[in-house]
């Protein structure tokens, strides 16, 4: 695709607080903050390679290892005009998000594609409320699915999200004009969710006295598809709530790969308890997905 915007740096309209550092022990709630401008960029070859690396490897979780992750940026970096990257230290400096989609069936036969989509249809397999995947990725099938992908350091804040979304869609929109593949029928977006599970560290007998289980101290939502008696879900990505509301299919699965003893110490979201990653989908069909941006907008702004 051709340049189409009249520059690659797009900043955002307004400065966004991140906090940075809170003395609980404060007895004035004082909270230290730090201003920071975060601009968007165009997907930067040049530039861009290493990072976009490590946020896909964030988002791919354990399962990272399956892919050619070098060949994944690489496609992501060969569509330079669709998609964004989020920075606060310049054009040449690692991004800190990104979010960007890929044509799953023009770039079928692309080695890393096939993995990815044909580990997508296995996971899918799993899923009631998912199964369709498999038919809009069949050979046959004439459908256009659009993969969303999107990460971003876990310290971001949500206000970035709405306008990478926005400016997809202008971007689509522009390549749909200009009479390129991204009229999609379906946009299927990859995530990651998490489960608490009981700390192994605090199961530990000590002077014989086993420990008691600990008591959860968030209020936890349940995932798309998830029944009564299953584990509640907690989201990375609070957007994906309000996405999946808007989805014709969605769900969480296990990672292929098993993790080290005590990964889920280690990812602790609370004091008390452990974290178990799992990956998640979301899949919405191509005329309800401008609502499902807009609602996202909506939901992040207000932080509700």
């Amino acid at each position: 695709m051709g340049k189409r915007k009249a520059g690659s740096e797009r900043p955002l309209s307004s400065m966004t607080k991140m906090d940075i550092d809170q003395d609980e022990s404060d007895s004035d709630d004082t909270a230290s903050l730090l201003n920071v401008d975060f601009e968007y960029f165009d997907p930067q070859p040049a530039v861009d390679f290493h990072g976009l690396k490590t946020l896909l490897r964030q988002l791919l979780d354990i399962d990272a290892q399956l892919f050619d992750l070098s060949a994944l940026a690489d496609l992501i970096l060969s569509q330079p005009t669709l998609g964004s990257t989020v920075k606060c230290d310049g054009n040449e400096s690692d991004p800190y998000a990104f979010l960007t989609v890929l044509n799953l069936r023009q770039h079928r036969e692309v080695p890393v594609v096939r993995e990815l989509a044909g580990y997508l249809l296995r996971k899918a397999a799993g899923l009631e409320s998912a199964k369709r995947l498999q038919e809009l990725l069949a050979p046959e099938s004439t459908a256009q699915v659009g993969l969303v992908l999107t990460e971003r350091f876990i310290n971001m804040p949500h206000a970035t999200v709405p306008p990478m979304y926005n400016m997809l869609q202008e971007e689509i929109r522009w390549a749909i004009y200009d009479g390129e593949p991204y009229a999609f029928t379906h946009y299927l977006i990859l995530s990651k969710t998490y489960r608490e599970v009981a700390s192994q560290l605090d199961m530990q007998v000590e002077d014989d006295h086993p420990m008691p289980p600990p008591q959860k101290k968030a209020k936890a939502k349940k995932g798309c598809g998830a029944s009564a008696k299953e584990d509640e879900v907690f989201y990375f990505h609070p957007e994906d709530e309000v996405l999946q509301k808007h989805a014709m299919g969605c769900g969480g699965y296990d990672y292929t790969k098993e993790s080290d003893e005590g990964a889920s110490d280690s990812k602790r979201a609370f004091q008390d308890v452990g974290v178990k990653p799992q990956g998640h989908m979301i899949l919405i069909e191509g005329k309800k997905f401008e609502g499902a941006v807009k609602a996202v907008g909506e939901y992040l702004s207000t932080g509700e």
